[in-house]
C-alpha cells in the first residue's frame, strides 16, 4: 500500500510536471495585410521548469485555405519576460512588428525576435524546426505568415497550431483563444512613413457610380497630433474593390499660404461624398490658418475672418477621383459668427434619394459646448445650409438616409458609454430622438461610421444599415461591424463581426464595394489606414 501510494504520488508529480510545461497559443483576431512580410498568426508561451529545448512545431492548415495564397509560414523566437509581468499571463512581450514607427511596419523587428524556421507550405501541414534552448521560465515564441501580394482579400485564414516536440517528445499543446478565430486578409493603404509622412488618420470611404474606392485621410507629415499642424487631405483610388490602391493624391493643401509656414496652415479631418445623380465627387474638411501650431479645438475663436476661426472648404472631382478642384471656402455660407468652430462630421456624406446632398457637421456654439447636425445642398453642391443641431455636447457623427426623406444621424457623444441617435424628416430643422439613442451602440467616446443600404442594392434584398466603431465603452480597441434589420432599432450579437482585437485610434468608415460586399478603411492595430472587404453573408448568415 505504501508503494503504491508513492508511486500515485510520483505519477502525480509527473503530471504536474507535464502541466506546467504546456505550451498555450492564442490566434489573434488582427487583420493579415497583404504587403507585410510578416504578421502573426499564433502567439506561443510556455513556463518551461523542465523542459529544455523546443525541437519544433506543426502548423495545420484548414483544407479550404489555398495554400498558392500563402508566400511563407516562419518561426521565432522571442525570448523571456520580465518576474514582475508574469502574473498577467501576456502572449508578448513586446510589438513584434510596428504599426507606428515610419518604416518598420512591414516586417518583425530583428531586435525583438529571432528567426528560427521558414518554409513555403506544399500541404497543409507543416512543421517548423525551433532548436532553441529554452530560458527557465516564460518563454515566448510565434509563428509568422507572409501572404502572396496578390492574394484574394477574401480568402479566410484558419490554422491552428497541433503539435509540439520539446526534449525529443510530444509537449502538450492547449489554445488559450476564446472561441475558433478565422483570419482576414486586408490591405494597409497607407503606413506610418509613407511618402514622407509620420502619421495618417481620419478615414472617409466611398464608392463611385463606376465602383472605383475612394479613400481620404489626413496625411499627417510631423506626428499624430490633431490640428493645428502640417496636415494635407490625401487620397487613395482603387479599381478593384480595394485589392490595390493606386499613388496617393492630394485632393487639398494650402502649404505656405499667405506667408505662414505649412504648419500654421494645416488642413483636415476630411468627410467625402459621391453625388449619384452626376457622379461628382466631394470632399470636405476643415482649413486653419494661423493659430501658432495650438489645437483648432481651442484655437478656433468666434467671428468669420480666416485669421481667428477655422474655415470650412470643399473641394471636387467630376473625373472619377483623378483630379480636384482648386479650395471653395463656404465659411460664409454656413458657419454664424457667435460660432467658435464649425467643421465636418469626419467620414462620409450622403446623396438623398431626391438627390439632396448631406454632410454631417459639428460646432462648438458661444457657450464653448459641441453639437452634431447636418449641413445640406439642394442644387449639386453650389449653395449649402445649416439649420439646428440634433443633441448637445456631441460631435463626430454619421449620416444615413434610413427612408425616404427621412435622416438618422449617428454621433459621438461626450457623456461616454453609447452612440446618441436622432432623426429629422426637414433637413435638420426638427429633430427626434431615436429609441435606439443612447442604449444599443455603446462606444469609448469614438468616431464610428454608419451605412444604409436598401433592400435592392443588397445580396440580402433587405434594408439593411451597417455600423462599425469600436466595440468597448472603455478603449478604442476590438473594431466591429455591426448589421441591424430592423432600422437600427436593434443590432443582434449574431449579426455583428470582430475585425481587429487590438488597440488602435479607432476610427472608420464603410462603404458597399457591391451588392454583395462590405468595404471598410479605419485605423487598425496593424497599419494607419487598413482596407478590408467583408462579405454581408460573412455577418447574415441564412
Amino acid at each position: 500500500m505504501k508503494r503504491f501510494f508513492s508511486l500515485t504520488l510520483g505519477l502525480l508529480a509527473a503530471m504536474a510536471s507535464q502541466a506546467a510545461d504546456t505550451i498555450y497559443t492564442k490566434a489573434p483576431q488582427i487583420p493579415i495585410l497583404l504587403e507585410r512580410n510578416d504578421n502573426v498568426l499564433f502567439y506561443m508561451r510556455m513556463d518551461a521548469k523542465d523542459t529544455k529545448t523546443l525541437d519544433e512545431v506543426t502548423v495545420t492548415f484548414d483544407k479550404n485555405v489555398p495554400l498558392s495564397a500563402i508566400k511563407s509560414v516562419k518561426l521565432y523566437y522571442s525570448g523571456t519576460e520580465a518576474p514582475q509581468d508574469r502574473g498577467k499571463k501576456r502572449f508578448a512581450p513586446v510589438e513584434y512588428i510596428s504599426s507606428h514607427t515610419p518604416g518598420k511596419t512591414l516586417a518583425a523587428n530583428p531586435s525583438y525576435s529571432i528567426k528560427k524556421d521558414e518554409c513555403q507550405p506544399t500541404s497543409h501541414t507543416l512543421t517548423l524546426k525551433g532548436n532553441q534552448n529554452l530560458f527557465p521560465g516564460i518563454n515566448f515564441f510565434w509563428v509568422s505568415l507572409e501572404m502572396q501580394p496578390n492574394a484574394n482579400l477574401n480568402t479566410p485564414i484558419t490554422a491552428e497550431i497541433t503539435q509540439a516536440v520539446t526534449d525529443g517528445k510530444i509537449n502538450p499543446v492547449k489554445d488559450a483563444s476564446e472561441s475558433p478565430v478565422t483570419r482576414r486578409l486586408g490591405v494597409g493603404v497607407r503606413h506610418a512613413g509613407d511618402d514622407g509622412s509620420a502619421a495618417f488618420r481620419i478615414p472617409g470611404l466611398v464608392t463611385t457610380n463606376k465602383g472605383t474606392l475612394l479613400g481620404v485621410y489626413d496625411v499627417r507629415y510631423n506626428s499624430s497630433v490633431d490640428l493645428q499642424e502640417h496636415i494635407d487631405i490625401g487620397l487613395s483610388r482603387s479599381t478593384d474593390g480595394g485589392q490595390t490602391w493606386e499613388k496617393m493624391r492630394i485632393p487639398l493643401s494650402f502649404g505656405e499660404h499667405d506667408g505662414l509656414p505649412s504648419a500654421q496652415n494645416g488642413v483636415g479631418d476630411p468627410s467625402i461624398l459621391v453625388d449619384t445623380k452626376t457622379n461628382t465627387v466631394w470632399i470636405v474638411a476643415a482649413w486653419t490658418h494661423g493659430m501658432g501650431n495650438q489645437r483648432a479645438w481651442w484655437s478656433s475663436h468666434q467671428g468669420m475672418d480666416r485669421n481667428i476661426t477655422a474655415q470650412l472648404v470643399l473641394a471636387k472631382s467630376t473625373d472619377d477621383g483623378k483630379t480636384w478642384s482648386e479650395p471653395i471656402n463656404i465659411t460664409e455660407q454656413v458657419k454664424k459668427p457667435e460660432w467658435y468652430f464649425l467643421l465636418q462630421g469626419p467620414g462620409r456624406g450622403i446623396t438623398m434619394s431626391d438627390g439632396t446632398l448631406v454632410f454631417p457637421i459639428q460646432f462648438i456654439d458661444k457657450t464653448r459646448i459641441p453639437n452634431a447636425g447636418i449641413m445640406y445642398s439642394k442644387d449639386g453642391g453650389k449653395t449649402w445650409h445649416i439649420h439646428n443641431h440634433a443633441r448637445t455636447n456631441t460631435t463626430e457623427a454619421q449620416v444615413a438616409e434610413v427612408s425616404p426623406g427621412v435622416l438618422m444621424l449617428n454621433m459621438r457623444d461626450n457623456r461616454g458609454g453609447s452612440r446618441a441617435v436622432y432623426t429629422t424628416t426637414d433637413l435638420g430643422k426638427t429633430w427626434k430622438e431615436h429609441e435606439s439613442s443612447r442604449t444599443a451602440l455603446r462606444e469609448p467616446v469614438c468616431m464610428a461610421s454608419l451605412i444604409s443600404v436598401p433592400a435592392k442594392d443588397n445580396i440580402l434584398g433587405k434594408d439593411l444599415l451597417i455600423f462599425s466603431n469600436p466595440n468597448s465603452t472603455s478603449e478604442r480597441k476590438d473594431i466591429t461591424i455591426k448589421i441591424s434589420m430592423d432600422g437600427g432599432n436593434t443590432w443582434l450579437p449574431e449579426h455583428q463581426l470582430l475585425l481587429d482585437e487590438g488597440y488602435n485610434w479607432g476610427y472608420s468608415c464603410l462603404t458597399m464595394i457591391d451588392k454583395e460586399t462590405i468595404g471598410i478603411l479605419y485605423e487598425s492595430s496593424v497599419a494607419h489606414m487598413t482596407f478590408q472587404s467583408i462579405k454581408l453573408k460573412d455577418i447574415i448568415k441564412e
